[in-house]
């Protein structure tokens, strides 16, 4: 699927695996993989920056096919999970950032344009989410 606001395609080069099977070799069982989800999340990070956390230091290519869930609906199921969603929050505060920096600087145009586009892209984003 397509950008909204540029011409990019997508992901490029960035496949999962085909077999959904857990590699013979990774020593961690669903419960461990949960449990430190859990840890993860009480220290504040963000479900994508556990992913990647698990991906490169566990060995835990994906979460789904170690656990049988997906992290979010692990961190849902302990009532860890956050309360806005993570697209969401990063879009209003990328928002947030240009707004101060329009403040400093009112004569810059460019940054007033990508204002619009970054706050249409919020609005999109609560509809879908509501």
């Amino acid at each position: 699927m397509g950008r909204i606001h540029c011409p990019g395609k997508g992901i490029s080069q960035s496949a999962i695996p085909y077999r959904r099977s857990v590699p013979v070799w990774l020593k961690s069982t669903s419960e461990d993989v949960r449990e430190q989800i859990c840890k993860l999340a009480k220290k504040g990070l963000t479900p994508s920056q556990i992913g990647v956390i698990l991906r490169d230091s566990h060995g835990v290519a994906q979460v789904k096919w170690v656990a049988g869930n997906k992290i979010l609906r692990i961190l849902k199921s302990n009532g860890l999970a956050p309360t806005l969603p993570e697209d969401l929050y990063y879009l209003i505060k990328k928002a947030v950032s240009i707004r101060k920096h329009l403040e400093r600087n009112r004569k810059d145009k460019d940054s007033k344009f990508r204002l619009i586009l970054v706050e249409s892209r919020v609005h999109r984003l609560a509809r879908y989410y509501k």
